[in-house]
This record gives C-alpha cells, structure tokens and sequence, in this order.
C-alpha cells in the first residue's frame, strides 16, 4: 500500500480517497513545487503532507470532513517546505563553514607567507601573525607591494586609492609592524 492510499483498496471509502487525490494532486503539486527548490523536494513534501493528512483521519484526530483536506494540505505543504529549506540553509552553511576552514587550514599548512631555506618555523609564524594582526588598510597594501611587487601607482589604481595614500598607507603599516615584532623581540619571543 503507498502513502497516498488511506483508506484499504476495495472499500468505497480507498475509491472516493482516490477520485479526491486523483482531482486534487496535481494543484497541490504545482503548490508544493512553487514552495520547494527542486521537483524531487515538491515530491517530498507533497508526500510527507498527505501522510501526515492520512495519519490524522486514521487516528481521529482530524477536524473537518473531506471539505478541509484541501486547505489543511495546502498549509502543511507550505510548513514543510519552509522547514525543508530551513534544513537545507543551515546544511549549507555548516558545510561551507567547515569546507573554508580546511581550505584555510590546507592553505596555511602548505603555503607560507615566508619562505626561507634556513626558515625558522616559529619566526615565520610570529611574522605571519604580526601582520595579520594589522589592520586590513595596512596589510593589504605591505602584500601588494612585497608579495604582489606592484608599484604604489598599481595598488592606488587596484584599491581605488591615490598612490600617495598607498604610500603612506605601507609605511604606516611597516611602522605598526616594526612595533609589534620590537615587542616580540623584547620579550624574547623573536630571534630576528
């Protein structure tokens, strides 16, 4: 027996079940196929929807005659997709968030900001982390120009500054740096 046929096939209750659904289910499906993100969804939910219909009527706890099966289906239909899609957004958020966390994570295991042959691994991450911890205004602009080997014409022209900000924006950035490793090395914690 499928979920769609309440009723037991040979009583006249199973042939009016199935007249109703026969006349009904392909507006219900149009609706839950507006409500879902996929055909298959709109299947889904349409089904889930008529079962918990069917479960009601056969547990008594239905209130209405056949008259309010249509409306009844209709706003379980919209309930489920909303918590379907609910589902399906934080699903995706919660791969997202883990997918860029391994990519960081890949990222910052395989490719240093520093690379040097006699490379210590605890300078390198003081350095990394120094410069992470300026503001994104500075850092930006010390990658551009190190790394990137762009002139302060290009970094002005790509940050939509002028190059005299892109100036003053990597020496203040080598200032703050300069600082936050002379307090490293103070310490200690810098061999550098």
């Amino acid at each position: 027996m499928t979920a769609i046929e309440a009723p037991a096939k040979s009583s006249p209750a199973a042939a009016a079940w199935r007249e109703w659904l026969g006349e009904h289910a392909p507006k219900l499906f149009l609706f839950a196929r507006n409500q879902t993100r996929t055909y298959e969804d709109a299947q889904d939910v349409l089904q889930d929807a008529v079962v918990k219909l069917v479960e009601k009527i056969r547990g008594g706890e239905f209130v209405g005659g056949q008259d309010a099966w249509q409306p009844y289906l209709y706003a379980t239909i919209r309930r489920l997709a909303i918590d379907l899609s609910r589902k399906d957004d934080r699903r995706k958020r919660r791969e997202d968030n883990v997918s860029a966390d391994l990519e960081a994570e890949q990222f910052e295991a395989f490719h240093p900001w520093f690379d040097s042959e006699g490379g210590d691994e605890e300078t390198r991450s003081q350095l990394e982390d120094a410069l992470k911890s300026l503001p994104g205004k500075f850092s930006e602009v010390i990658m551009m120009k190190i790394w990137g080997e762009r002139t302060f014409a290009e970094i002005g022209e790509a940050l939509g500054i002028s190059q005299n900000t892109a100036a003053s924006r990597y020496r203040y950035g080598l200032e703050a740096l300069k600082r936050e490793l002379g307090t490293a090395r103070r310490r200690g914690d810098l061999s550098i």
